[in-house]
């Protein structure tokens, strides 16, 4: 997974600056694979400015003379051996030039952790097969697939009551509400693919980072004074799909079966509608050890987006 530019491209970190230009070139190639453009100028801001992203180390533009031709980045999620990436280029030379930048930072990365392996994990749009056949080409294999479930609103939707016994805490603008949030999200999802447990710290500063999170939009489902649920929403989708996006709907193990995710969802929906969103979108990881494929679709969800994570374990 090597190869060398042309004389005449240039290599250098991104900066804050070029959100613009990150922003077109993954705008264009989004629209050009699935027809839409899946991405924002925020999307390019947020990613730029990551906490733990360090730009210097972690990312690379790509230039043809002026022009930007790739856009690569790996994220390392606190001291885990899994590693997020990203190449985006229409060009297989510069396509494969990240990918042997990211792998050896990876190394790096892994080293300074003490892995003796890593892994590069990267989505792919399930239309996108030429992108597909260059990874598998890699070494990469199917990891998972997520699908992006949609509901479209036609108002008034009727906002639901809580379960019985249910206290509904709607925003988590202090610390310990914030935590309480973490800790169901961390327990809920443990073991789940890709899923890595970042301190409180790393996880609350990234959350304070994003520029379509707000806290007051967090919500926690109580029993007996105790959070055992809790649904993240951000406006991820606003700009360009005019549609709320749970970012994370979580239940504990000891909760399940009172109907708490249905309420999440019904109580989005509800709220999605009453302020002028045509729909919600979230996205589901189809091996997920619960039923939540058949939850979202019992509520009225549909897929409207294929995504496939394809995963290459490398040694270092």
């Amino acid at each position: 997974m090597s190869a060398v530019l042309p004389d005449t491209f240039t290599v250098r970190p991104p900066t804050k600056d070029d959100a613009k230009a990150v922003f077109e070139l993954v705008r264009d190639y989004t629209q050009a694979v699935v027809g839409f453009p899946d991405y924002t100028l925020d999307d390019a801001v947020d990613e730029l400015t990551e906490p733990g992203f360090e730009p210097e180390t972690d990312g690379w533009l790509v230039f043809d003379g002026d022009r930007l031709v790739g856009y690569g980045s790996v994220f390392g999620k606190g001291t885990s051996h899994v590693l997020d990436i990203d190449a985006v280029t229409s060009d297989p030379v510069v396509e494969a030039y990240l990918l042997a930048q990211i792998t050896q930072r990876g190394r790096e990365m892994a080293a300074a952790h003490g892995h003796r392996s890593f892994q590069l994990d990267t989505g792919v749009y399930r239309l996108d097969t030429t992108r597909r056949e260059r990874l598998d080409a890699y070494g990469f294999v199917h990891g998972t697939t997520f699908y992006r479930m949609l509901i479209t609103h036609q108002p008034p939707v009727p906002a639901p009551e809580p379960p019985a016994g249910v206290f509904v805490r709607r925003g988590t603008p202090d610390e310990e509400s914030q935590r309480e949030a973490h800790r169901v999200a961390a327990e809920a999802f443990a073991g789940q693919y890709g899923f890595v447990v970042r301190p409180f710290e790393e996880w609350q500063a990234s959350h304070e980072a994003q520029s379509t999170f707000d806290w007051s939009e967090m919500t926690l489902l109580e029993i007996d004074g105790k959070a055992v649920a809790m649904r993240e929403y951000t406006n991820n989708f606003a700009e360009d799909e005019n549609c709320g996006y749970i970012g994370r709907l979580a239940v504990l193990d000891e909760a399940r079966g009172k109907g708490l995710a249905k309420y999440l969802l019904r109580d989005q929906f509800a709220l999605d509608a009453a302020a002028g969103r045509s729909g919600t979108l979230l996205h589901v990881d189809t091996n997920n050890p619960t039923p939540a494929l058949g939850l979202y679709l019992s509520v009225g969800m549909t897929e409207s987006l294929v995504i496939d994570s394809m995963r290459l374990t490398v040694d270092v």
